[in-house]
């Protein structure tokens, strides 16, 4: 075993990551795959903000909130990414260790925050199709604003935790994660001390702002779903529902990942690490490439917009 393993530290100046153990000789391989869906992520959430920015038919809720997931996702793809890439391409393992719980903090609080901005979507989606006459009136510009500073201060406080929690534990054992990056639990399972402060209050966090998202995203579509089941005529009520299709297509893009991550890491003992690892990936790579994907292919305004540049670049 090397010295690094076994000298006593407890302010670890650096950490050392592994990348995905089991799989080192595949690295670069795997590398592939992740690179091109953080190009794609890049690229697609930048197209959303430059749309969304420059097309005055798209200055509403839906599209101020989809505006808000973009810079969300892209400030989760490149709190990962980059480190990732460097592992993969140049062995770059160390992560000093105050950068490794700022890491730490933005991955896990953008992850609340892009939670928070799916509910807000569905709050979106209900007023628009429940009642559709004081849409308008609800959803104002100051009161997305208003929204859009809740879900913010929400994913930093709840997170805030985190990284205090981990800095004042001592480590003594090793200063080695078993990650692709500075996941919260993958960090205080490394101190040698009873961490269940922060174990408890890591699962209470995941649970929580998972299992209430979800539940005001399900109260939110049984509405839309009754309010749609009113409708006389099939076309109205396929019609209404496409409004939302995206929306829940996102949804659906986000959460489950999320679900399989957290279920594996809590209660998937007997599962290979590197299986935890690239489930763990999943969750954080695919949501930022999918949600421009398809909010570019589902919304004609976008998909108009976009078609509209290109032909006109191509001229």
């Amino acid at each position: 075993m090397s010295a690094s393993n076994t000298t006593d530290f407890t302010n670890p100046s650096t950490f050392i990551l592994l990348g995905i153990p089991g799989l080192e000789v595949a690295h670069v391989w795997i590398s592939i795959p992740f690179c091109a869906m953080y190009i794609i992520a890049i690229l697609g959430n930048f197209t959303i903000l430059f749309i969304v920015k420059r097309e005055p038919s798209l200055q509403g809720p839906m599209y101020y909130f989809l505006y808000m997931l973009a810079v969300s996702d892209l400030v989760l793809s490149t709190s990962t990414l980059p480190k990732m890439l460097s592992i993969f391409w140049f062995n770059s393992r160390e992560i000093n260790f105050s950068a490794c719980l700022t890491q730490m903090y933005f991955i896990h609080c953008f992850l609340v925050i892009d939670s928070g901005i799916l509910v807000a979507m569905a709050l979106d989606c209900y007023v628009a199709i429940c009642d559709p006459l004081r849409h308008s009136t609800i959803l104002t510009n100051p009161v997305v604003a208003k929204i859009g500073l809740a879900l913010l201060l929400r994913g930093g406080m709840l997170v805030l935790p985190y990284p205090f929690l981990a800095r004042r534990w001592p480590y003594c054992r090793t200063n080695i994660i078993p990650h692709l990056f500075c996941e919260h639990m993958a960090v205080v399972k490394l101190a040698c001390a009873d961490v269940r402060i922060s174990s408890y209050y890591g699962l209470s966090v995941a649970f929580m702002v998972m299992g209430l998202d979800v539940f005001f995203i399900a109260m939110s579509y049984i509405q839309i779903l009754r309010a749609i089941f009113r409708l006389p005529t099939k076309d109205a009520r396929l019609k209404t529902f496409g409004t939302c299709g995206s929306h829940i297509c996102v949804i659906l893009a986000s959460y489950i990942p999320g679900l399989f991550s957290v279920l594996t890491h809590w209660f998937g003992h007997n599962v290979a690490v590197h299986f935890h690892i690239l489930m763990a990936n999943a969750y954080l790579l695919m949501p930022p490439m999918l949600h421009p994907i398809i909010y570019g292919v589902s919304t004609k305004q976008i998909r108009d917009r976009l078609l509209r540049l290109l032909t006109h670049k191509g001229m």
